[in-house]
């Protein structure tokens, strides 16, 4: 234990959060927030929140730890525990549910540079779960894509075991094919591959997936995280350096991180550290090097060790000047950046968040508002969104979201999308459609939804904008809002100025939505924007399975408020015709060269 400045003994663990969060050192925001985030739970602890902090365990599983050796090289040499690999140890076992003392992360996510003592914490997990959690006759897998690398984390466990005596008297080690047995517990601990039916129908305690970002999908982290549903304490842990798959499986697991660590989505399962740069750092500058390498670029006294980081200058020089997959390595290994062509974020998540309200519709009672669909082809989510202008003397624009699916593809998209729509329909955020068999979105729905709130707050409809495709004769079942149902082009074209003027709105504050609607904020969090040729702009996902429904439904809707304010009229005829106009003016530009 460490004491501060009051004399109050700090478990480790604790510790080395306060110390980042204080910014005592040089540490990335991400970094930041993750130890911001269990300083944040230790307060919720206090209160009825249904987790707590058990200080003696976190110690107990960091002092396991330090009585590992390691044997390679000339001499053997105990090891000593860093703070950030204190901060892990300590949260993956301290953090437990005050129900029934099973251990409350049952997945975790670390994302470091490369040489930062990744298989070194894998060894430290292995050995910890297999001997001393006391599980009996249970199942560790460290999984990779390839055998090789499977064998790496394997290795170090073994490595470790051999250095021991004591250690060595508790495991049979068979190299032939690759199973540690600790004879403590019966634990086996297997090294597996691109065969993921090794894998299939066991209950692992412990699984370790290694280098993530080269896995082409989430199969096998599926296969090992559902194969631990019924066992009470169970840890699927990710250990990875950033890739350059966007859109890929690590990448999605790494946006569910951010946005778990930024409140944007709820999920007290997931045990999150991740060591990046800032978004605006230099990425040539060395001094930023060191919050991608909590271990390699820093000494025991928390300086920079520059000598390390001379290394990785000379590194940067030809990554830089040959640029193509050296740039690549550089920047994912070296650096832990995600290599992405993606657009710019659409809005900034912090300001985002400070827009959510106590507000809700039922606030909103007899006032006029400005509706926005986008419809989904097939079963994708569908989304409605309500703008109320502000009334004199107000200065917000109030959104109010509402989504459907269909209930048959719900676990399919709670799976791809990584997203709880559960949860959100559990909450009255997302409707689940039951016609046509629960495959394809009903859109009689989304009908009785208007008809109801309509009916319920006596909302006055002034206008209404929605997507053409998809639209069809859906349309004509929504006179009953007895307002104009305007068709908005969804082009950059159209759209640029709505795009444009709603993110800016974001920025100063001037938009307000309830603060349960965590369906809204991941929407918004997942739209990036891209530009056409002729500079403007409109919004795009991020990945694949980005949903972006009803940040989509905002923009159509908010289309016709900016026309309403400056009193624009609009009609889609109009876009197209001078998108017609731009379009011939650009070919004939092009033949003349």
């Amino acid at each position: 234990m460490i004491k501060n400045f009051k004399n109050v003994e700090i478990d480790r663990t604790t510790r080395y959060a306060m110390k980042v969060a204080n910014r005592e050192v040089l540490k990335g925001e991400t970094e930041i927030q993750c130890c911001q985030r269990h300083l944040d739970d230790i307060e919720k602890s206090k209160g009825d929140w249904p987790y707590y902090f058990d200080v003696e365990e976190a110690e107990k599983y960091i002092d396991i730890a330090n009585e590992l050796k390691i044997a390679e090289g000339e001499e053997e040499m105990p090891l000593k525990t860093r703070g950030f690999q204190d901060f892990i140890i300590g949260s993956l076992h301290g953090w437990k549910k005050k129900s029934n003392d099973a251990l409350r992360y049952r997945e975790g996510y670390i994302q470091i540079a490369r040489q930062n003592g990744k298989s070194f914490l894998a060894g430290v997990e292995g050995n910890a779960w297999a001997t001393f959690r006391g599980y009996k006759l249970g199942k560790i897998y460290c999984a990779a894509t390839k055998q090789d690398q499977a064998n790496i984390v394997w290795d170090e466990l073994a490595k470790f075991i051999r250095s021991d005596k004591w250690l060595d008297k508790m495991y049979k080690i068979r190299e032939h094919d690759r199973i540690i047995k600790s004879y403590v517990t019966g634990t086996e601990i297997k090294a597996i591959g691109r065969d993921t039916k090794s894998a299939d129908g066991f209950r692992s305690v412990l699984s370790i997936v290694d280098e993530y970002h080269a896995h082409p999908n989430s199969k096998m982290y599926q296969l090992l995280l559902d194969g631990q549903i019924n066992v009470k304490s169970a840890l699927t842990l990710i250990i990875t350096t950033a890739g350059f798959t966007i859109g890929g499986a690590c990448h999605k697991k790494y946006l569910l991180c951010k946005k778990i660590l930024e409140g944007i989505v709820t999920k007290d399962s997931q045990f999150i550290y991740i060591c990046e740069m800032d978004k605006d750092d230099d990425i040539w500058d060395p001094v930023n090097w060191a919050k991608t390498s909590p271990l390699r670029l820093w000494n025991e006294d928390d300086t920079l060790d520059e000598e390390m980081i001379d290394k990785i200058r000379e590194k940067s020089i030809t990554a830089k000047e040959t640029g193509g997959n050296e740039l690549v390595n550089f920047l994912t290994k070296e650096l832990n950046c995600w290599v992405t062509n993606a657009g710019d974020q659409l809005l900034d998540n912090k300001k985002l968040l400070k827009c959510r309200s106590k507000r809700t519709l039922g606030d909103f009672k007899g006032r006029e508002c400005i509706l926005g669909i986008d419809l989904s082809s097939g079963g994708d989510l569908t989304s409605i969104a309500l703008i109320f202008p502000p009334l004199k003397g107000e200065d917000k624009v109030f959104i109010h979201h509402h989504s459907f699916m269909p209930i048959m593809r719900l676990q399919e998209h709670i799976k791809t999308d990584d997203a709880p729509y559960q949860l959100w329909a559990d909450q009255g955020l997302l409707d689940l459609t039951t016609g046509g068999g629960g495959y394809k979105t009903d859109y009689s729905f989304i009908t009785a939804y208007l008809r109801k709130i309509k009916e319920e707050y006596g909302i006055k409809f002034i206008d209404c904008g929605y997507d053409p495709h998809n639209a069809g004769a859906f349309i004509s079942d929504l006179e009953f809002l007895g307002c104009d149902l305007t068709e908005i082009v969804q082009s950059a074209r159209s759209l640029s100025d709505a795009t444009i003027d709603f993110k800016l709105t974001v920025d100063a504050l001037g938009i307000e939505y309830n603060k349960l609607d965590e369906l809204f904020s991941w929407s918004c969090s997942n739209a990036v924007t891209t530009k056409n040729s002729f500079g403007e702009t409109k919004i795009e996902k991020n990945i694949a399975t980005g949903r972006i429904d009803p940040i989509d439904a905002v923009v159509d809707a908010w289309k016709l408020y900016v026309n309403s304010k400056n009193n624009i009229k609009y009609n889609a005829d109009d876009d197209f015709d001078e998108w017609e106009d731009m379009m011939k003016a650009f070919k004939d530009k092009s033949k003349s060269k």
